[in-house]
């Protein structure tokens, strides 16, 4: 509409000899506009021959993990450094069953020891400078753990390291890596209730010594937020379509925002700072079919009383940024570079891996 506009208002001021001047100028004035927003680039692609289903950066360094499985159902591990333009093969190992996910969250800046979830259940954690053997193991579902996060490894003051699986067996169980083989909390269904996949698990509100919640999803829509001080039901709601991602826009601050991605080509964002007694978290949701980056605008007021006098939050609005389709398939995993601002590195069903920079982050 924007474009339109100038244009009509170029031929009507100007002869049809200058006309054309004049639309290389508006051509190079949107340009301009273009590019003063963030700009998604794929810096590296690099295929597989293995299916790939997750990539964790190493934290203080150039290198990231990539985890996935070998068509003989083996477990896949690399490690690789960005070096230039392209990246470079570091280190790789080959385990007895195909890993589905990973996290750094729960170990230390010194020791840097990556927890992973395999297809057997396993939950193990290994030092990448010598994987002939875990340093930690332990049999944490029946079936393959589907998702993993981990927290308290990296901050002081914010409570245990501790790591949270999730699994098809519909439990998401909490480990404390300093204790062995047995969960430090368990939640599963009631007595009665079907048990749905969980697909997805992230940790958040861990602000102090005490407080932690996690965020799990399931794969028929459901949404369950447990917390983990009181060990009891926080919130849930349904989303009606499978519940691929959860995420807290930080841990390590009291709930704030919480993003979901579901089946269909869909994420909502949910605003946690309160909570209605009837309504729940405010919401609002959105459908992409790419890479896409947004703003989250806040609004005025983040909290406004009800009729009924009950305080409601705010949701605000998400005003799109920038997007790019990278691949046909679908992206399996994101995460961006805890060192290195704009900085990512994603997989995807098309057996690749991409790292990307994503520009101009640090204007909002």
């Amino acid at each position: 509409m924007f474009t339109d506009s100038l244009l009509l208002f170029c031929s009507n001021l100007l002869n049809r000899a200058l006309f054309s001047r004049a639309f290389l100028l508006i051509t190079y004035v949107l340009n301009r506009f273009e590019m003063d927003k963030p700009q998604i680039i794929c810096h590296v692609e690099k295929s597989c021959n293995y299916s790939v289903f997750d990539a964790r950066w190493i934290p203080c360094s150039a290198k990231f993990v990539v985890l996935g499985g070998h068509p003989r159902g083996t477990g896949a591990l690399q490690v690789y450094e960005i070096s230039g333009t392209d990246v470079n093969l570091v280190h790789e190992v080959e385990k007895g069953k195909a890993f589905k996910c990973g996290t750094f969250g729960a170990s230390s800046l010194k020791e840097r020891h990556l927890a992973t979830g395999d297809f057997e259940g396993k939950l193990q954690i290994w030092n990448l400078e010598d994987c002939s053997s875990p340093v930690y193991s332990a049999k944490a579902h029946n079936e393959i753990i589907n998702c993993i996060d981990g927290i308290g490894g990296q901050s002081i003051n914010r409570g245990a390291p501790e790591i949270v699986t999730g699994s098809r067996d519909g439990l998401v169980k909490v480990w404390d890596p300093r204790l062995k083989d047995v969960p430090v909390a368990t939640m599963e269904p009631a007595e009665g209730e079907m048990k749905r996949d969980c697909w997805t698990v992230c940790f958040g509100n861990s602000y102090n010594n005490t407080e932690r919640t996690v965020c799990a999803g399931y794969d028929n829509g459901d949404i369950k937020l447990f917390d983990l001080r009181k060990l009891s039901l926080r919130w849930e709601c349904n989303l009606k379509n499978g519940v691929c991602c959860v995420e807290f826009d930080r841990r390590d601050i009291p709930m704030n925002k919480l993003v979901a991605t579901t089946l269909e080509s869909k994420f909502w964002l949910f605003d946690t700072h309160v909570s209605h007694p009837k309504k729940g978290y405010p919401k609002l949701m959105e459908k992409v079919f790419d890479i896409y980056a947004f703003l989250n605008n806040y609004p005025s007021k983040r909290v406004e009383q009800d009729s009924d006098g009950y305080d409601q939050g705010v949701i605000g609005n998400v005003e799109l940024m920038q997007n790019v389709t990278l691949s046909s398939q679908p992206i399996s995993s994101f995460d961006w570079s805890p060192d290195k601002l704009g900085l990512a590195v994603c997989t995807g069903f098309d057996q690749a891996f991409r790292v990307l920079i994503v520009t101009k982050l640090n204007l909002y």
